[in-house]
């Protein structure tokens, strides 16, 4: 397969690489991503003799449009995705995530080439705390943040294409991942690194607000599920039964680091930080028979750790810009 990554040097894209030349190494596999403050080179140098980078933008119609031409399927995750960032500047999310999606969908229309659409399980909006209820694909759309309110968007717009176009595309919805090579401005691995610098861990509000957790191998395995399996016009939830509240992700870290599981500072919460995320992945695991592998959060958590201990030359030079930005918001 000729397969093109959007995204491919952000967090969860960059992993999807590693896993594909992993368990499909002849995937020929090529890479269009902006290259932002988020995405890395770096992050696949390991595998940059055998994929194709290119630097550029998903709006860039004309670049899409070639790249597309030469491909079998895209994997599109190329998005502006931190929440912070986009209450602060809704404009860049607009672009990327509602633009840009546009722009490939324009393209995979008139290649008639397979497309799968990573979303966030975030265009639902939130759960109360204590309710039994997860997320489902027929829930309806209730996102409540520039990141979620564009994400949401993006999906209605494949969703169209699909429709009045015969588009042949897939959409997954995923719970929070964690794992390798994710950017620190994030939760897990800015407390990872703050702990490992001899900076405070922070925690927004109380740290009631829960998150379904998955390791972001297991994500990008069901993804490939869908890829290869998936239901054209079919929306799957992927999640692994990973709820957690945000105080207890950090007491876990904190004791995996060797520190007093209260040892660290509350800031100011999140404007409309929502609740609850829970996923119900269903109709994934009954369809497509998809199963996460990385079922003991702990362990996960613990190899995690490991790796940001062990790629400090990764992370260590975005860390003092990110802790700046931090400080200028008061958290």
């Amino acid at each position: 397969m000729r397969l093109l990554v959007t995204g491919g040097a952000g967090f969860i894209g960059a992993n999807f690489v590693h896993l594909t030349l992993r368990e499909f190494p002849d995937t020929e596999v090529t890479v269009l991503d902006a290259l932002t403050y988020a995405g890395s080179r770096e992050s696949l140098s390991e595998v940059a003799d055998r994929i194709r980078l290119v630097e550029g933008d998903i709006t860039d119609g004309a670049l899409v449009d070639e790249l597309i031409a030469g491909t079998d399927a895209v994997v599109h995750f190329a998005a502006e995705t931190h929440v912070d960032n986009g209450l602060a500047d809704p404009a860049p999310f607009v672009h990327t995530n509602v633009v840009g999606t546009f722009t490939v969908l324009e393209a995979v229309r008139r290649h008639g080439v397979r497309l799968h659409h990573v979303s966030t399980d975030e265009v639902y909006g939130d759960l109360e705390l204590g309710d039994p209820a997860r997320f489902t694909e027929s829930t309806p759309y209730n996102p409540s943040s520039p990141y979620s309110s564009t994400k949401a968007s993006a999906d209605l717009l494949v969703r169209a294409w699909v429709r009045s176009y015969g588009v042949r595309a897939t959409i997954s919805n995923c719970s929070n991942n964690y794992g390798p090579y994710q950017h620190v401005e994030k939760f897990i691995p800015r407390q990872i690194t703050n702990l490992l610098t001899g900076r405070r861990a922070k925690l927004y509000g109380s740290g009631a607000n829960v998150r379904d957790w998955i390791h972001v191998d297991d994500h990008n395995a069901a993804v490939w599920r869908i890829l290869r399996d998936g239901a054209i016009g079919a929306t799957y939830l992927i999640g692994a039964d990973g709820e957690r509240d945000n105080l207890s992700v950090l007491r876990t870290l904190l004791t995996l680091l060797d520190r007093d599981p209260d040892d660290f500072d509350h800031v100011p919460d999140r404007a409309g930080h929502d609740l609850r995320y829970a996923i119900d992945a269903s109709r994934l695991r009954d369809e497509l028979g998809w199963r996460p592998q990385h079922t003991d959060f702990e362990a996960g958590l613990r190899a995690t750790v490991d790796w940001y201990r062990s790629n400090e030359s990764w992370w260590g030079p975005l860390k003092a810009d990110v802790e700046a930005r931090y400080a200028e918001r008061g958290r």
